[in-house]
Order: C-alpha cells, then sequence, then structure tokens
C-alpha cells in the first residue's frame, strides 16, 4: 500500500457503545497502554467505562474522551499490527481531536484533558431540555436552502454532511416550526425525512457561543505543545480544508468548530482530493456512507477482527 495516498477519519460523539475498543485492548498491547495512559490523564478509568454498561459513557463530558482514547487505541494497535501510516487525516466534530493526535499534531494526553472540559462546557450551556437536534435527509439537500428556511428561527445548521443529510440545531420549542418549515420547502420530495436526535445539547449552534472564552483558554493553555505543522495533514471541520499551519489560526478554528457548522462535506472533499484509499476507524460507523455520497468508497474499521480482514 502507498501510504501517501491513504487517509484515515474518525468520528465523533452518538458512536459510542458499551465495549467499545475491548477486542484491541485484548489483542494489541500497544492498545491496552492508550487506555492506561488515558486513565492517568483523566484520573478515572476509562476502559472500564469504555467495556461495562456504564451509563455514564452517554453523557457528554465522559462519552467525549472514551471515544477520543478508544479511537486512538484502535488506531495505534492497527499501526501497531499492520504498519499502518496514512498521510491524511479527519475528524467529524469531536473526531477532529482523534484526527488531531494521530497526525501527531497534538499530544494525546492534552487532547483527553481538552475533549473532557470540552463536554462538560459543551453540556453546561444551555439547561437540560433546552436544546435538541435533528436529521434533516432527503435526496438533494441544499445547505443554503435549508439556512433559508430556518430564517428567523432560534435554529441553526449544525452539520453538513453529506448532500442528503443535513443536521439543525437549537432550542427545542423551535423544532416542530422547523420541521414544518422544511417539510414545506421539501414540497412532494418522498425522500424528507426530519429525524430528532437522542443528544443532550444543541451542539455546534449559536448556544454554545457562551463557552468559547472558557474553551479558548483550555486550548491556549496546551499551545505551546500544538504542532501547527503536523496539523496540514488534517482537514478543519470549521474552514472545510486543511489547517493552514499557524498556531494561533489552529486555536482560533478548534474554538469557532464549538458554535459553527461543521463542514464535513467539505473536508471529504479535500481528504478525496489527496488520498486514493480512505479507512475509517471508530466504535461505529457513521462516516461511510457520507463517503458513498460523493461517490468515494471508504473502508470502515470497527473492531480487531475487522482490521484483520483488510490488512493482513
Amino acid at each position: 500500500m502507498n501510504q501517501e495516498s491513504v487517509a484515515v477519519v474518525f468520528p465523533g460523539q452518538g458512536t459510542q457503545r458499551h465495549g467499545m475498543g475491548k477486542d484491541f485492548y485484548e489483542a494489541m498491547a500497544v492498545s491496552r497502554q492508550t487506555y492506561e495512559e488515558a486513565s492517568q490523564a483523566l484520573g478515572w478509568d476509562v476502559a472500564d467505562l469504555c467495556f461495562n454498561d456504564d451509563e455514564k459513557l452517554h453523557l457528554t463530558e465522559y462519552a467525549q474522551p472514551c471515544i477520543l482514547a478508544t479511537e486512538i487505541a484502535m488506531f495505534r494497535g492497527i499501526q501497531s499490527a499492520y504498519g499502518f501510516a496514512p498521510m491524511y487525516f479527519g475528524g467529524h466534530s469531536l473526531g477532529e481531536y482523534a484526527a488531531l493526535v494521530a497526525a501527531n499534531a497534538l499530544p494525546f494526553a492534552d487532547a483527553l484533558k481538552t475533549v473532557h472540559i470540552r463536554g462538560k462546557l459543551m453540556q453546561q450551556a444551555n439547561p437540560p431540555g433546552a436544546g435538541a437536534m435533528a436529521a434533516v435527509i432527503a435526496q438533494k439537500l441544499d445547505a443554503a436552502q435549508v439556512c433559508k428556511s430556518l430564517d428567523g428561527l432560534p435554529v441553526d445548521v449544525a452539520n453538513i454532511n453529506s448532500s442528503g443529510q443535513v443536521v439543525i440545531s437549537g432550542q427545542s420549542d423551535a423544532m416542530e416550526t422547523a420541521e414544518k418549515r422544511l417539510q414545506a420547502a421539501a414540497g412532494s420530495d418522498p425522500t424528507f425525512r426530519f429525524v430528532p436526535l437522542n443528544v443532550s445539547a444543541p451542539f455546534h449552534s449559536r448556544f454554545m457561543t457562551g463557552i468559547k472564552e472558557a474553551f479558548r483558554e483550555v486550548l491556549h493553555s496546551v499551545a505551546d505543545r500544538l504542532n501547527p505543522e503536523k496539523a496540514c495533514m488534517v482537514t478543519s471541520n470549521f474552514s472545510g480544508g486543511f489547517h493552514a499551519g499557524s498556531r494561533l489560526r489552529l486555536i482560533e478554528e478548534l474554538v469557532a468548530q464549538i458554535n459553527n457548522s461543521v463542514r464535513w462535506r467539505d473536508n471529504m472533499q479535500a481528504l478525496a482530493e489527496k488520498a486514493q484509499t480512505i479507512y475509517e476507524i471508530g466504535p461505529n460507523r457513521p462516516l461511510r456512507n457520507f463517503f458513498t455520497s460523493i461517490h468515494v468508497s471508504c473502508r470502515s474499521i470497527t473492531s480487531f477482527s475487522a482490521a484483520g480482514r483488510l490488512f493482513a
């Protein structure tokens, strides 16, 4: 395999599941060490929370570091077992932090502490039940038209995932009106669906603006350990393209990601222009179908046995 033509992408929050990463933990010493490193950085047993039926796994402040730890444990296990060394990296929302760690742009321990605080801040940004998110699905979806339909409502476009899916985010009591407007805009399109998401806050919307300053301070506390040159191989959810190689700009784009749209469709296009082969590594595989929407193949790895089938 020509590693220079390979990219890896990491999914974000919502992919967590009980038992995630346990097969890597049992099969690969480096994966086991990764969970131990995560526990040492955070001060609690990350593997125990990932592997057992603890409902804290679904709380944002725990889900984010647990997913990050699992994705890096999987990535390192595949590296060790098969010499996997991709050149380009991308991640969806939380997954952008896994991508930065995998690219050696952000130390693992710093990333864990950062996303743990990020999760706490995002959870605390709004009262419980005040915010909601929903996936808007149709065969040909125009994000600009979705924005137009939401005009005047306390609802924003959170994720531009593909030509067939946009996620919206905002106040819970405005979602019914948003659905009616979007249904009207879709007209008789039989593929239109409006799917409420099981989330605890209105992520990637204006309602996260209040936590930006606190989160900026968190990122500035690790600024000296960022490697902006390595980040040039990682796509930015905020800009849509690759990070530019400036430490300050890297921080500002990660801060801006908090309350702006995740431009995942643009990220996919940027990666597809660089890489001939793309792999998704994580507890679940939501990104694979998004790549299909731009006619690009993405191979998903959610287990150690799946990695063996692809690389052995």
